[in-house]
């Protein structure tokens, strides 16, 4: 008998809830989802914990990379090296139709108008697309990043697709102790001091004592780009 989601989702808390984040990685990619899960990293500032982590697990699992057209240079060879120093061997970079981007965002500065909007067509919208073929996906959001996130748990249901975040409850010293420990490649943007890092025109540094993602659209009432939002896009209404 095939299970509802709401009930296969609650299973899946009970029995896995209280893994490390490997172990979470293992069963979800190995023995809930074989060839049905994939990861959405953003190779931003922290994306090479998840990542390593991932390439002992198996290194084969697709990594969805969301390319808006407006990312940093620095963030594009990062991908480059984090691939050749971890062996993955499906990346995949997806990004907006260009119909979209002609009808939506014709002169390149929608993201000065309307980032809401931008962020739709440019992340929202083709994340949906590219998940299409899956029935659940990795990220590496952690409770500490923003007072949304407080609450989450390791695995949560967003539609039809079950979300896991093995990082969830990892600190910053969690992290900076990994990255120490496995020798990590730190994004070369992080020492200029961009501790959260997206779209070029939407990132700024973040000054000391301030929340890590304090330098993701600076000035504005808005701390996540959408994807992560319960009301998460079916690609249609733009």
């Amino acid at each position: 008998m095939v299970q509802s989601a709401p009930s296969r989702l609650a299973r899946l808390q009970t029995d896995y809830d209280a893994l490390t984040a490997q172990e979470l990685l293992q069963v979800m990619t190995q023995q809930e989802f074989p060839g049905r899960i994939a990861v959405v990293s953003s190779f931003g500032a922290e994306s090479a914990i998840l990542l390593h982590l991932l390439a002992q697990v198996d290194p084969t699992v697709p990594v969805l990379f969301l390319n808006t057209g407006k990312l940093f240079g620095e963030t594009m060879r990062y991908r480059d090296r984090l691939q050749e120093s971890l062996g993955l061997t499906d990346i995949r970079a997806i990004g907006p139709h260009p119909a979209d981007r002609d009808r939506l965002d014709p002169d390149g500065v929608l993201w000065s108008r309307n980032p809401d909007s931008c962020c739709d067509f440019r992340k929202t919208v083709p994340l949906s697309r590219a998940l299409e073929g899956f029935d659940a996906w990795i990220t590496g959001r952690k409770r500490f990043q923003t007072q949304e996130r407080a609450d989450m748990a390791p695995i949560e249901q967003v539609k039809d697709k079950f979300r896991i975040n093995p990082l969830s409850g990892w600190t910053q010293q969690d992290l900076d102790a990994y990255m120490k420990d496995h020798r990590l490649p730190a994004h070369p943007l992080v020492r200029d001091g961009y501790l959260s890092i997206g779209c070029m025109a939407c990132t700024s540094k973040v000054e000391p004592g301030e929340d890590p993602r304090a330098g993701r659209w600076r000035g504005q009432e808005k701390d996540e780009c959408g994807i992560h939002l319960e009301t998460f896009s079916d690609g249609g209404g733009i």
